[in-house]
């Protein structure tokens, strides 16, 4: 793709390199309603121009029952609750009583992705969804996205909505922002828990010197390189919205498609109607997405004080078990649930994260002697 391009190898090295260098997703959602699914790793985006967000196909078939019969939460077109936050509209689910577990979702999922998993939870602990900024229901703001934008919206969502100490659950970029959201607040994250989780350990031997721009760089190089970008990244998302891609994807992610049904589909392709969903995406992909590299694993599991949990779907084409078992050797305060699952398996499998997840929730300590924020 790159190669049929009339645009300098060295522009064109940098892009593909740096997004093939990740671990998953998939693409932003609507405004305020509407979704998208679990996230792809960098390679298989630009690679395959793989996308989970597009036009609405199946709507009526929401009310199918749950093809495992395990209790599901109702799909509400117009999302649950909102919440303002530095003036955007945040959508949330929010279920049950108990000690407060917080999910977040992956790169261009939303709370639906947690389907399956918000009801049974909720039989012991108050449940809460979000949908991170520009993803799902929540708006697509335009704005420069950086990690660090999600780790402050999930630390004020325990401030001002949950109020009380509580458990961080995150699959892929949601595993991620869950990480430095307890960091960022460790008084009143008493537990993570991560499903095959975004992030990478720092390479002590990349170069990080960088050369000043020349004017040539600066009035002509940069201005081309964001051309191209544009271009390539618009072809992508116009190629993630043709049904059968999307379809496509998901089972890519899912060893066992079962779970692929039109609940999933609708819930992805529903956000991308929005019409800033274009643009949030060309900058997440262009600009955050290129970025993460200053962020590592490593960096925050040294500030990291709480038990944490690795739920791991052993089958991951992106994201295998060997990062599962480096983060438990860094990080020694860490239990390990292997699964036969991909990428999402809070969904693919959530009969059994369910019960792994409350196990390991019902031996935190108990978070009534903990001082509540």
């Amino acid at each position: 793709m790159s190669s049929s391009c009339a645009v300098s190898t060295s522009l064109r090295t940098e892009l593909f390199n740096s997004v093939a260098s990740s671990n998953r997703l998939i693409a932003p959602s609507r405004t305020f309603h509407y979704r998208n699914k679990c996230e792809m790793n960098r390679r298989g985006f630009a690679l395959k121009g793989v996308v989970a967000s597009g036009v609405s196909v199946m709507g009526p078939s929401l009310t199918a029952e749950p093809a495992k019969g395990v209790e599901r939460l109702a799909f509400k077109t117009d999302g649950y609750n909102f919440w303002t936050w530095r003036g955007h509209k945040i959508h949330y689910v929010v279920q049950g009583e108990g000690p407060p577990v917080v999910l977040i979702h992956g790169f261009g999922a939303s709370a639906f992705h947690w389907r399956y998993n918000i009801p049974e939870l909720a039989k012991r602990h108050k449940v809460y969804a979000i949908d991170l900024l520009g993803f799902g229901w929540s708006e697509k703001a335009i704005i420069e996205y950086d990690a660090m934008v999600w780790r402050d919206q999930v630390v004020d969502f325990l401030k001002e909505i949950v109020k009380e100490p509580a458990v961080l659950v995150g699959n892929s970029l949601g595993g991620f922002t869950a990480l430095v959201s307890a960091v960022g607040l460790p008084e009143q994250v008493v537990g993570v828990a991560l499903l095959n989780s975004a992030g990478q350990f720092g390479n002590p031997n990349s170069a990080t010197n960088k050369s000043e721009e020349s004017s040539l760089q600066k009035v002509i190089l940069t201005p081309l390189k964001e051309a191209f970008q544009r271009i390539v990244l618009g072809f992508l998302f116009w190629q993630a919205k043709q049904p059968a891609r999307i379809i496509s994807v998901l089972k890519s992610v899912y060893v066992n498609s079962s779970n692929v049904d039109d609940y999933l589909v609708e819930s992805i392709t529903m956000p991308a109607a929005d019409p800033n969903a274009g643009e949030v995406y060309y900058r997440l992909m262009s600009r955050f997405m290129l970025n993460q590299t200053q962020y590592t694993l490593d960096s925050v599991l040294s500030k990291l004080t709480c038990p944490l949990l690795l739920l791991w779907g052993d089958l991951d084409p992106w994201v295998g078990p060997a990062k599962a078992n480096r983060i438990k050797e860094f990080y020694p305060n860490t239990s390990l649930v292997n699964l036969q699952a991909g990428h999402c398996p809070h969904d693919e499998v959530p009969e059994l994260v369910n019960k792994a997840l409350l196990d390991w929730l019902s031996n935190l300590p108990t978070q009534a002697s903990l001082q509540t924020v």
